[in-house]
């Protein structure tokens, strides 16, 4: 066997970190996302639209909920006070008094302030639904 020598030095441990190599890969990972970003096409989002009603409703009966939890009827001739006992009568009642209207074409909107808690709104449509009104919806705007 012959001997292992070193001549002064030996092997000497490296303290940098090769940089070379990370280079390389960062600089094609950058030219992959260059050429396929341009082939990437925006998704389409098929949104709602408000003119899509099989029919328009002959009449609309605005339930108005108030600050304090007082809640109001609506028709084209009346504003009146209520409870939540009393507003399904209440509507089932208007739908079929209204000017030329027919109970099932009659859309009920709910405009409720944007302080009122969200619990007394979904009291409100739940009350309608139970009693078997079908175009419940709800209004992004207070109207007075």
């Amino acid at each position: 066997m012959p001997n292992l020598t070193s001549r002064g030095r030996g092997r000497r441990t490296i303290n940098e970190i090769n940089m070379v190599p990370f280079i390389d890969v960062m600089l094609v990972l950058l030219i992959i996302f260059m050429v396929t970003a341009p082939l990437i096409t925006p998704s389409v989002i098929d949104l709602p639209s408000m003119g899509k009603a099989a029919k328009q409703p002959d009449q609309v009966i605005q339930v108005l909920v108030s600050k304090d939890d007082q809640l109001q009827i609506k028709t084209s001739e009346t504003t009146r006070d209520l409870t939540l006992e009393d507003l399904a009568d209440t509507v089932k009642q208007a739908q079929t008094t209204g000017k030329g209207a027919t109970p099932g074409n009659t859309a009920v909107v709910i405009s409720a302030d944007k302080t009122v808690k969200y619990e007394t709104v979904v009291k409100v449509m739940d009350t309608l639904q139970r009693a078997g009104i079908a175009r419940v919806g709800l209004s992004v705007q207070m109207v007075n």
